[in-house]
Formats: structure tokens, C-alpha cells, sequence
């Protein structure tokens, strides 16, 4: 196909211990739709993060058009050419349409914003993307989710662009909105224009890109044409696995723990029916988006659900929890996925944060903590935990991630809960201490919890897990035991939820 447009070659980034590009290689062809895949983790955020100029590569070489490209910032990128369209939206609400399109290179007169060229700029950017119709003026948070998208398409493509990148570009798009970004994308392919293309909907890439490259690892393990089977793709995404640490459990105890019932929350959980007994873990899997998170959030009370019940225990009345508070009280344990935001005080001593959830009050004088006993209980449970720190009063934001980890899974041993949800328990985490989790959680379950584990790490899942759920577009698609659970059906089940949002041809 000639002198690649974008080439990189041995690329490796690593976060701490945790290596996410392992020497990896790619080319993408000018005039190309080059699609992008692979399983959670796989690399494909980190890879188009340094290309776009979000993130510095560790090692490794990139060249653009045969020149040396190594940009320190996304202005940078776009200055060469290269343009990245994030999956999170990034509209400003409070500005209008055409602000947020042009929002750095905004046309004014004597350092005044001249609104006239402003709307007639925004109203050309508008059309690419079939928004014609779409007032300029109007402020972006009026806008549905799929018109915010397009907006954000349509802002990348204001610029000159020689490589367009884009992270699951239809995701929020209805079937018409993606048919004119599908017809969009081949004109600027015609024009001469590279497009890589990451999407975990199979069916679109087939039919729209010209090739697709799959990474497994942080490695590059095929590129192949676009319309390669489908099972071949899914085979090489899942690749082999080995099973970490033990799998030795105890019997699993019939008693429910947690019994959930055609659970509505949005349009992110729909429909989901599961069971969770005394005694299991029972794993939930699922691509990005899949709905793993909203489910967990939506049982612990931390998101409004619409629709189902859920039942605790042998109970037989709904359970439906109007605050997180009221899922603590009835011995529920939540570990939520975003650690920093969501799960400790990081300027805070790790005193406060282990002992957190249940903070000793002086006698007799209500809302006064006892600092002896918290200093008391804070230390017995960094020793069972075996974090490791400098002292009680140091901020939680010096340790390590695996520690934090550690505190914020240990902190609820005191609170004897019979249902645990926890979601990507051993994100940032090494690989000792993320064994050191995974004992944990065995002992929890062998003294009579129920568990329920999000991961998008299948080893994770196939390690620790007495029965795996497969989430798919807010459906469950696939149940294994852990006899029954393999890395291909898993894949399938992780596609089976994911229809094509409209006609690529």
C-alpha cells in the first residue's frame, strides 16, 4: 500500500509495574479506514493516546509521512495533522455549538470574538456531519448525547487533518447519526485522509474499514483484511490464558446472598437477572460499556434503578435502597472502580481512610471520634491487610496504588457485610499484591459472603471466580461455571449484546 501515512515501531509505555505497550508496531496507510481491536487492556486507549499527544511514549519510534513524530501535547498532534476524537465527551455545556467547535482558535476582531465568522465556520463544520440544521448559537448542553458526539467529530474534522482518530465513535450514535458519519468517513478516505478506527462492533468494521489490527497485550498480533471471519478476530483477541494463583474454594453454600430480578437502570442495565449465593464469587464480564458498573452501582443504591427488584438474603420484599447509606446498613460492601475519585481521601492520613467505615466515638460524647481507638483500629487492620506505609499520619495519596487498594477492600472487614460488590478490585495494582487481593476475597467468600467481582481482566475472572456473567450492552449474554468458562466463548458472549448501529455500506 505504498510509504505508510503513520508508522510506529517497538512503542512500550508502562504505568508503574504495569507494562501496557510491549514493543509494539503499526502501520496505517494514507487514504486508509484502518480499524483498531482488541480486549480490555489490550492497549488500544495508551497507543492512540501517544499518537494523538496525551500521553509520552516510553520507547519506541513514530513517523508521520516518513518524517520523525513525537508530539508533548494534543495541540501539537492536531498542528501536524493528527486529530483525536475522544469516547468521553468533552463539550463544554455552558458554551454554544460553534464556541465549542472552534473553542481554540476562536476568529476575532481587535480581541473581540467576531460571532458572524464564528456562526459561518460552525455552520460549514455542522454540515460534515449531517447537523445542518443545528442552530450554532445553541447552547452544547441543550443537545442529546448523540448530537454531542457529532460536535465533537465535527470539531476534529474544522481542522486539516491528515489522521483522523477515532475511539468508539458510534457508541452514542443512533442508526441514522452513524450511517452519515460511516458516509463521511469514506469521503475523507477518497480524499486521501487515514482514519484509525476503534470499535469493539465487529459487524460496522467489516463492511467500513480496509483493514484491521488486532492487539492482545500491548502487542500487535495480526493485521488482516476487514472482512476476516469474525470468529478469527475473536480467536486472536482471546488468544491463550493461564489461570493465576489457586483456585482451590470451598463448597459453594446454597443460602442466597443477593437474588436480582430484571433490573432496569437507564438505558446501561436492562434487563439483567442474577444470583449471587452465601459462600460464592461470581464474576461479571463485559467490554467497556457493557454495563458492569452501572449494575453494581444500581444494587448498592449509588445509581437510580427503573425497573426489577432486588432480593437480599431469604428476604421476599424489594430491596430498594434510596442512598448508598441504606445498602451499608443492610451489610452491603462497595469497592468502586475509579479508586481516586471515588474510594479514598488521598490528601487525608491513612489513619482516617482505614478506619473509615467505622470510626470509634469517644463515650459519651456523640460525634466526638476517639482517636485512640481509631489509631488502635487503623493499626490492627494495616497489619492484617500487610500495607505497608511510614506512619499513621502520612497523606494515603504517598502509598502505593496496591496499598490504597488494600485499604480500601480492608476497611470493611470490621464490618462483618454479607454482600460484597466490587468493581475492577485489583485495577493499578501489582502483581503481589494483587494476589494478595485475590487470597483476601477467597477468605471473605470461605466465611460465608456473597461476592460479586466486575473485572475486565478474564485471568482475573477465570483465577478467582466460581461462576463468570458476561454483560453485553446491558444484557447478560453468557454464564460459565468455572468449568465451562474458555477465553473463545467468553470473547463471543462479550460481542453478542453488540448490534451494528446502522448500514456501513
Amino acid at each position: 500500500m505504498g510509504e505508510p501515512r503513520l508508522k510506529a515501531t517497538g512503542l512500550k509505555k508502562a504505568f508503574g509495574q504495569n507494562l501496557v505497550l510491549r514493543g509494539l508496531d503499526l502501520e496505517v496507510a494514507p487514504g486508509e479506514i484502518h480499524a483498531l481491536i482488541g480486549g480490555n487492556g489490550a492497549g488500544k486507549s495508551t497507543l492512540s493516546k501517544i499518537l494523538a499527544g496525551l500521553a509520552p511514549a516510553d520507547a519506541g519510534i513514530v513517523t508521520l509521512d516518513g518524517e520523525p513524530y513525537a508530539v508533548a501535547s494534543r495541540q501539537a498532534a492536531q498542528a501536524r495533522g493528527v486529530v483525536m476524537v475522544l469516547q468521553e465527551l468533552s463539550v463544554i455545556p455552558t458554551l454554544s455549538v460553534a464556541e465549542n467547535l472552534f473553542l481554540n482558535a476562536l476568529p476575532a476582531r481587535a480581541g473581540i470574538v467576531d460571532r458572524a465568522r464564528l456562526h459561518e465556520r460552525a455552520a460549514t463544520a455542522l454540515r460534515l456531519v449531517g447537523l445542518a440544521s443545528l442552530e450554532p448559537s445553541l447552547p452544547a448542553g441543550a443537545l442529546g448525547v448523540g448530537q454531542q458526539q457529532l460536535v465533537e467529530i465535527a470539531a476534529g474534522l474544522a481542522q486539516q487533518c491528515r489522521v483522523l482518530i477515532l475511539d468508539e465513535p458510534t457508541a452514542a450514535l443512533s442508526g441514522a447519526e452513524a450511517n452519515v458519519l460511516f458516509g463521511l468517513l469514506r469521503e475523507l478516505r477518497a480524499a486521501g485522509t487515514s482514519v484509525l478506527y476503534i470499535s469493539h462492533r465487529l459487524e460496522e468494521i467489516s463492511q467500513l474499514a480496509d483493514r484491521v489490527s488486532v492487539l492482545r497485550d500491548g502487542q500487535l498480533v495480526a493485521t488482516l483484511p476487514a472482512a476476516t471471519p469474525r470468529a478469527q478476530l475473536i480467536q486472536l483477541m482471546a488468544g491463550t490464558t493461564v489461570q493465576l494463583g489457586s483456585t482451590a474454594r470451598n463448597s459453594v453454600k446454597a443460602r442466597p446472598a443477593l437474588r436480582v430480578l430484571d433490573l432496569h437502570a437507564g438505558q446501561a442495565v436492562r434487563g439483567v437477572s442474577l444470583d449471587v449465593s452465601c459462600g460464592e464469587i461470581v464474576g461479571l464480564g463485559g467490554l467497556v460499556g457493557a454495563g458492569r458498573t452501572e449494575l453494581l452501582r444500581a444494587i448498592y443504591g449509588a445509581d437510580r434503578r427503573t425497573a426489577g427488584r432486588t432480593l437480599l438474603g431469604d428476604d421476599t420484599v424489594d430491596f430498594a435502597p434510596r442512598a448508598p447509606a441504606d445498602a451499608v446498613r443492610r451489610g452491603i460492601a462497595y469497592v468502586p472502580e475509579d479508586r481516586k475519585q471515588h474510594g479514598i481521601f488521598a490528601p487525608l492520613a491513612v489513619r482516617f481512610n482505614a478506619a473509615l467505615m467505622r470510626l470509634p466515638v469517644r463515650r459519651g460524647l456523640a460525634g466526638w471520634i476517639d482517636r485512640v481507638a481509631e489509631r488502635r483500629a487503623s493499626t490492627r487492620l494495616l497489619e492484617e491487610m500487610q500495607v505497608r506505609y511510614a506512619d499513621l499520619e502520612q497523606p494515603l495519596a504517598e502509598l502505593s496504588g496496591g496499598n490504597q487498594q488494600k485499604i480500601v477492600i480492608g476497611r470493611w472487614l470490621p464490618c462483618q457485610a454479607s454482600l460484597w460488590l466490587l468493581d475492577e478490585p485489583t485495577r493499578g495494582v501489582d502483581v503481589a499484591a494483587r494476589q494478595g487481593i485475590y487470597d483476601l476475597l477467597r477468605r471473605i467468600a470461605d466465611a460465608g459472603a456473597g461476592l460479586l467481582v466486575a473485572s475486565s481482566d478474564y485471568e482475573e475472572l477465570a483465577a478467582l471466580c466460581d461462576r463468570v456473567l458476561v454483560l453485553s450492552h446491558g444484557q447478560v449474554t453468557g454464564s460459565f461455571t468455572r468449568e465451562t468458562l474458555n477465553p473463545r466463548d467468553f470473547m463471543t458472549a462479550c460481542f453478542a449484546g453488540i448490534a451494528p448501529t446502522g448500514d456501513p455500506n
